[in-house]
């Protein structure tokens, strides 16, 4: 019986975390200001770009195209544009592949030891986040963790739990515990 309950257990857990990896797609990841990218073309490496920070602005530059508004864009779209770009112009068939070498920071605010930004990592929760900002304070509430989405253009926070998925840009913020 003890096994049985042991493998249940570890069946759930490992599921739970499956749960959580798929709520936090990043295939579908918008790409904005303070992220690091690396740009190749397939057998063009003066076309090369590594370590690329996107500006304030979102935006990055090109020796061939100039200056490109990435902002709000998906790695996918990326590149598609750098492709569509050089195609015909400059090569006849060039193969792009972008990669993220770092995230955008995330932030963690109010009530807890440590409140700034922190680098993002893949498989970011809410509880995780508030453990890298040093924890909870002894009043802060577990209950009042409000989350700005930074692709969210209304910007409005939305009570999250413990267990919600964090991304790349967006703001926690923990609030007072009255009790």
């Amino acid at each position: 019986m003890a096994h049985a309950t042991a493998f249940l257990f570890t069946l759930l857990v490992t599921l739970s975390g499956l749960a959580s990896a798929q709520g936090q797609n990043l295939s579908t990841y918008k790409l904005g200001a303070g992220d690091l990218i690396t740009i190749r073309v397939q057998g063009e490496d003066d076309l090369k770009r590594e370590k690329v920070r996107l500006s304030d602005a979102g935006t990055i530059s090109l020796p061939v195209l100039g200056e490109i508004r990435v902002r709000g864009m998906t790695v996918g779209a990326l590149e598609d544009t750098i492709t569509k770009g050089l195609k015909g112009r400059y090569l006849l068939d060039p193969q792009v592949t972008i990669s993220i070498d770092e995230y955008r920071n995330f932030f963690v605010n109010g009530h807890v030891e440590k409140p700034g930004g922190y680098p993002y990592m893949p498989g970011l929760t809410v509880r995780k986040a508030i453990s890298i900002a040093g924890g909870f304070k002894e009043r802060a509430s577990r209950e009042k963790l409000n989350l700005i989405r930074d692709d969210d253009s209304s910007q409005t926070a939305k009570r999250v739990d413990l267990n919600a998925p964090m991304m790349p840009g967006d703001i926690l913020t923990v609030e007072e515990s009255f009790f």
